[in-house]
């Protein structure tokens, strides 16, 4: 799923997107069915995964978590950050790559679409959610390091 498949969930949604100038460390913002995304971002690929993110607080967050030191705020930017990297990183991609002949992270996040940093993110998450391997019908997929094991049999 790239940049233009996302705008097309905010479209059918309803979410107007708007490129502003954010201040601090904030990339991107969501509110009210609005998605400001940083005008600085240079790349489509970091849009992307800042708005797989934004959009994924559509979808699970329920009220303003801007406030980080709350941990029911924190939660929620977990729970939306899961959202994006599930869209844009699913275990089926990662497994589909490895078909592909992708055999590092920085071939798989360019295959994916994604940065590095959002690659990185999202194994790291993966692997707290499913413990150091994740067995699929046909192969098992390591997260660290990220190996995906195909039986033969």
């Amino acid at each position: 799923m790239g940049y233009l498949e996302l705008l097309q969930i905010a479209e059918d949604e309803n979410i107007e997107i708007i490129e502003m100038n954010l201040t601090g460390r904030n990339k991107g913002l969501y509110a009210d069915n609005i998605i400001a995304i940083g005008s600085n971002i240079d790349t489509t690929i970091e849009k992307t995964c800042i708005l797989a993110e934004e959009l994924g607080h559509y979808y699970t967050s329920f009220s303003d978590i801007v406030d980080q030191t709350k941990i029911g705020n924190r939660k929620q930017e977990r729970r939306a950050r899961a959202w994006g990297y599930e869209q844009l990183v699913s275990i089926e991609k990662l497994v589909q790559a490895s078909d592909e002949g992708i055999r590092n992270k920085y071939e798989l996040a360019e295959y994916l679409g994604v940065t590095e940093e959002f690659l990185e993110s999202t194994l790291k998450y993966y692997k707290e959610k499913y413990g150091i391997c994740y067995k699929t019908k046909s192969c098992i997929v390591y997260f660290d390091p990220l190996w995906i094991y195909k039986s033969f049999e």
